[in-house]
Order: C-alpha cells, then structure tokens, then sequence
C-alpha cells in the first residue's frame, strides 16, 4: 500500500504564495498584449478620452482592422513578410545543418580553424557601411536575396546545432557507414531526426527574427513592393510619433474621413502583426526544453 505523504502547511502556505505571486508576474506581462487588444477593439472617440488601465473594450469597433486592410500596402507587406519568414528560414536551417554537421565531425585538420573563424564573428563584425557596399557590390540591393543571404547562419544557433550532433552516439553513424549511406543520408536520414528538437528550436529562432527583422530591409529595399510588413508598421508608428503625417493618414491614404483613427489604427496593426507569429509557439513550445538542453551540454 502506497503510502500518502501529508503535506505541511508551511508547504501548502509556500504553494499558495509560489502560486499567487507566479500569477501576478503572469499577469504583468500579460496585461500589455491585453490593452492593445482591448484598444484595437474600441470606440476611436472612447479611447482618445480615455486616461488609465483598460479592462475592456471601450465600446466595441472594428474600424481599425476595416481601415488597415483596405490599404494596399498592408497585405503586400504581409504577403512579403511570410516569404521572408519560409524562404529565410528554409535557408537558415540549411545552411546552419550543413555547417553544424561539417564542423562536428571528427577527423577534419582545419575543423577547429574554420570554427574558430566562425565564433570570431560572433565578437568582430564589419559593421553598417561595409555590409551596405558589400550587399551592393554582390548586386543584391533592393533585391529579396539582400535579406536571406547576408544572415544565412546565425553563429551562436549553429554551435547549438554542433554540440547537439556531437552528443549524437558515434556507432549510430558508423553502422550507417557500413551500409553503405554517405554523409548527406547520414546528416538527413539520422543526424537531423534524432535532433529534430533542437532543430524545432532552430526554426523557432529563426522564423521570429525574420517576422520582426525590419533594420536591414530599410537600409537594402527602396523599392515598397519588397518591404515587410514590420518596416510599414515602423513607418506608421514613426509618422504618429512625430505629429507630421499621422498614422491615419500614412494607412488610410488621403481620406481624411479616417484620419482620427490614429490610435486605433496603431493598435490594430500591432495585433495583426503579432498574433501569426504567437500561434507558432504552441507547436514549437514541447522541443522548446529538451532542444536547448541538447545543444548547450559541454562536449
């Protein structure tokens, strides 16, 4: 028979606190996303009047939503912001595989020049200006390319990937050598599904920073039918921020019926800017623990 441990009530005082303050941090962090959701939703008239906390919508509109989506510009910033995030990603895992396979394998003289030139990009970078006449040179300004090839590899997420290869057994790749299979059905057909956790975290890296990247498509794109939709949402939450051109008049074009709408406005593209990328976690956050660990344990 089982034996039941009896709580203290030190302990169940403990649990209740853990739990009440663990709350309240939760709610803290919570609450920003709530308020601009409520005020998305709100009566534009309401909020501009309103001073203090938002526990709800202010009345209840969608003129903000119906005002960002009747602008062109936003669905080709969304439309190009979901190709930046699939075609980046892609070459990002890619290339971070390769380069994380090739660099933990054992046997290879120049492995650890290559990886230390590697991690001293990490500390030494050419900065802003040579990165731009670089990026020229190679002719891809205001080209989609200048924004998925200069980032192919993150340097820190490959050697995450490296040291979650290097704990990959060793006669897993030896039995597969003796059947025959090379280093590219070893790195697929092995290598990446024992490490399919820390590749999920990989993709999850990655895919945020392309959805919330902004810098470097205003310094490489002139041309608006490229941008992101981050880089339209920058300029309207600029164009607010400055009493010149407001928000309502940057989105709605020239109707000038909509240009008290600012606030509204702003919110509403925040929510809609965000909440894609929120759904993705859900499907990533079970590899999310076990990936990291796998590639931060010392070889």
């Amino acid at each position: 028979m089982a034996m039941v441990e009896k709580k203290s009530v030190g302990n169940t005082v403990f649990n209740i606190a853990v739990c009440v303050l663990t709350g309240a941090v939760s709610l803290v962090c919570l609450y920003p996303m709530l308020y601009v959701l409520f005020a998305s939703f709100s009566d534009p008239a309401q909020l501009i009047s309103h001073v203090g906390v938002l526990y709800k919508p202010l009345g209840f509109s969608t003129l903000g939503y119906q005002v960002v989506f009747k602008n062109p510009n936003v669905p080709i910033g969304y439309m190009n912001t979901l190709f930046y995030v699939a075609a980046g990603t892609a070459i990002n895992i890619l290339m971070t595989t390769l380069a994380a396979y090739a660099l933990s394998r054992k046997g290879y003289k120049l492995k650890k020049a290559f990886t230390l030139g590697i991690v001293v990009t990490m500390y030494i970078g050419g900065g802003m200006i040579p990165n731009f006449l670089l990026v020229r040179n190679l002719g891809l300004l205001n080209t989609r390319l200048a924004l998925l090839l200069p980032g192919a590899i993150a340097t820190w997420n490959m050697i995450v990937m490296r040291t979650a290869f290097n704990a990959i057994p060793a006669s897993l790749e030896e039995s597969a050598k003796i059947d025959g299979a090379n280093d590219f059905v070893i790195l697929f057909r092995i290598f990446i599904p024992v490490a399919k956790a820390t590749l999920a975290v990989m993709v999850l890296y990655y895919s945020v920073g392309h959805w919330n990247a902004w810098f470097n498509a205003m310094i490489y794109l002139k041309k608006r039918e490229l941008w992101p939709l981050q880089l339209f949402l920058r300029e309207i939450l600029v164009a607010n921020s400055s009493g010149g051109n407001t928000a309502g008049s940057v989105i709605a074009s020239a109707d000038s019926d909509f240009n008290y709408l600012d606030e509204v406005i702003k919110y509403a593209l925040i929510i809609i800017s965000t909440v894609p990328i929120l759904c993705f976690y859900p499907f990533i956050q079970k590899y999310f623990n076990k990936g990291v660990m796998m590639g931060s344990l010392k070889e």
